[in-house]
């Protein structure tokens, strides 16, 4: 959610953290924050709103060579600027930049304020300054390092010192940092796409690391004080772009890169030759491929979808018994895990705090979780160990379009491997693996067509005060995607069903004014659900059928059509979900939203 910039080096440290909050300003936040260590003291400009909001009023010649910043989402405390980060110490030598939650910040600010510290937020983050700023002698390591000792709760921190102008103090646990390495510069983000303009090489902070930054380098250490070493890693290409190109929004960008992250996921791990495929991060042998008795995916929001889809290619193609589940549910129910169950874990992020936290409790179970993510190195690529990065590259508007179809795709790639050790012959391996293959270049053709459709429906649905979304089998998924997609770039009230459920009560919300988006591509229960179609048009409502080309018995029943490519079952998501992406984006532009920053709204939710 909220995003951490930090630098130490040669240049004045005020434009790098500025630029680097800006590229973190996809995450989603509600203020800014800018902390520089400079002539004597350390000057903090805080402002609500947007990054722009903040640099209009930083000052312009300030020659400070370290500073760290902070886009902030409200957790403890209103939007204000007394609330916003950095926060600094009683006595102003200390600054504290942090993302996540302080659990015991109550008990902590109360024992503070009666030893006279007066606080100037609402915030738990302020405890923390206070509180190192109480264990400083001189020792800025050792100062943090003992504070923490007395927060329970997550964190990724960054301090600076008024007595040490030249270094920066940062720590993790449970919220991810990244160390830049430069020449004669030292970087630190807590997200690594803040830091692809100055350098491809970075270390990724693991939990309860602390580490001291200098213009020379870094070095890190255990919060226990034990020391350790991380590896340098290169940032994939990809991360270094940023530009929205020849689109108006990053969503509508995004929503065209889908043939290429497609391709990126499918390409050399599909082999039609083989009729199966090949995926070397799963480090599975066929003896263990066959002994999985129950495959679970979890996931949240938008990767709880993909997961949905992904279960039912395990369950239908490798025949698994397998179920997706909302990892923020999962963690607290006390599941059973057996040592035969394989679990998925998917983020986009890799660092949703809900999923990270499924995937740990299932590891102390003693169950399997291989990970389903896009940015490397992330928390949960690394707590697995074992998975299959999507390769979508950036995604930096806050609604997910093309992470999904990665994720998707990798799932049924997975699924396909599975298949093939377990059922599947090769001619059925072969066709599927083709099909999958040819997704790419089909999703760019309909992409690149007019498609009309898709412009009526947005006249109907940004008329309505309340839309309704349908379908069945992986289309149910579909149908949840699209209205979780219209709810969060549009702002309008959405509900999605399975189809055969909507006579169970919610079609007493139908009435001649209500939008109903179907999902209905030509399967196994296309009758079925045009039957739901028809229940439907009985009540006045207004359909908006999401159908297969060529389907005119379909067509015959929507208000609206919007004709999708033939597939087989499984690989229909892939198809389905490209209008109700463009949907929910033109909607939002109609009705004047912002559209890749929509209110209230994190990119990467690492909080719980």
């Amino acid at each position: 959610m909220c995003g951490i910039v930090g630098y130490v080096g040669e240049r004045r440290a005020t434009p790098v953290v500025l630029d680097g909050l800006r590229r973190l300003e996809y995450r989603g936040y509600d203020s800014a924050g800018i902390a520089i260590v400079s002539d004597g003291e350390i000057t903090c400009t805080r402002r609500v709103g947007f990054v722009a909001a903040l640099e209009a009023v930083v000052p312009p010649t300030l020659p400070g060579t370290t500073g760290i910043g902070h886009t902030r989402w409200a957790t403890h405390g209103g939007v204000t600027e007394a609330n916003a980060h950095p926060h600094l110490d009683s006595t102003n030598r200390v600054a504290v930049c942090h993302n996540g939650i302080i659990e015991n910040h109550t008990v902590l600010r109360s024992r503070l304020e009666e030893e006279g510290i007066a606080f100037r937020s609402d915030t738990d983050t302020e405890v923390l300054a206070h509180l190192i700023s109480k264990f400083y002698s001189g020792d800025p390591e050792a100062a943090v390092r003992q504070a923490l000792s007395h927060i329970q709760g997550t964190w990724g921190i960054a301090v600076v010192f008024l007595d040490h102008p030249g270094l920066i103090v940062a720590a993790r646990n449970g919220s991810p940092l990244v160390v830049g390495k430069g020449e004669g510069e030292t970087f630190l983000a807590s997200d690594p796409h803040a830091l692809a303009a100055y350098t491809r090489q970075v270390v990724y902070l693991e939990d309860r690391d602390l580490v001291t930054i200098t213009a020379r380098g870094w070095t890190i250490s255990r919060l226990d004080g034990a020391g350790v070493s991380r590896g340098v890693e290169v940032l994939g290409e990809e991360w270094t772009s940023e530009g929205r190109g020849e689109f108006s929004h990053h969503m509508l960008k995004e929503i065209h890169e889908q043939p290429e992250s497609l391709a990126r996921g499918v390409l050399g791990r599909v082999v039609p030759d083989e009729g199966g495929a090949r995926l070397g991060g799963f480090d599975l042998t066929p003896r263990a491929i066959a002994a999985i008795r129950h495959i679970r995916v979890l996931g949240c929001g938008t990767s709880f979808h993909a997961g949905m889809v992904g279960a039912a290619a395990m369950e239908g193609l490798a025949r698994i018994p397998a179920t997706a589940e909302i990892a923020s549910e999962f963690r607290y129910r006390n599941p059973v895990i057996s040592a035969d169950d394989l679990f998925f874990a998917v983020s986009q992020s890799g660092e949703t705090a809900d999923t990270l936290g499924a995937v740990r409790e299932v590891q102390i179970k003693g169950g399997s979780v291989l990970g389903v993510v896009n940015v490397v190195g992330s928390s949960i690529a690394r707590s697995c160990g074992r998975g299959v990065y999507v390769h979508s590259g950036p995604e930096i508007a806050v609604a997910s379009t093309k992470a999904f179809t990665s994720q998707v795709a990798a799932l049924l790639v997975a699924a396909l491997s599975f298949a093939r050790t377990r059922v599947l012959g090769p001619h059925e391996g072969k066709a599927f693996g083709e099909e999958l293959l040819a997704v790419p270049k089909r999703v760019g053709e309909w992409l690149a067509a007019d498609n009309p459709g898709v412009m009526e429906a947005v006249e109907l649905c940004a008329q309505g005060k309340f839309v309704f979304f349908l379908g069945r089998g992986v289309s149910h998924a579909v149908a949840l995607e699209g209205a979780l997609k219209l709810k969060e770039v549009a702002y309008i009230p959405c509900m999605a069903y399975p189809a055969a459920e909507m006579k169970h009560g919610p079609i007493a919300l139908l009435d001649k004014r209500t939008p109903v988006v179907v999902v209905v591509p030509d399967d196994v229960m296309r009758d079925k659900t045009l039957s739901s179609v028809q229940e439907v048009r009985a009540r006045g409502a207004r359909v908006i059928l999401v159908h297969t080309e060529g389907d005119a018995a379909a067509q015959r029943l929507a208000d609206v059509s919007i004709p999708v490519p033939r597939s087989s079952t499984l690989i229909s998501p892939l198809f389905t979900v490209l209008p109700l992406q463009l949907l929910s984006f033109r909607a939002g532009l109609a009705l004047g939203r912002d559209i890749d920053r929509p209110r209230n709204l994190a990119k990467s939710v690492t909080v719980e």
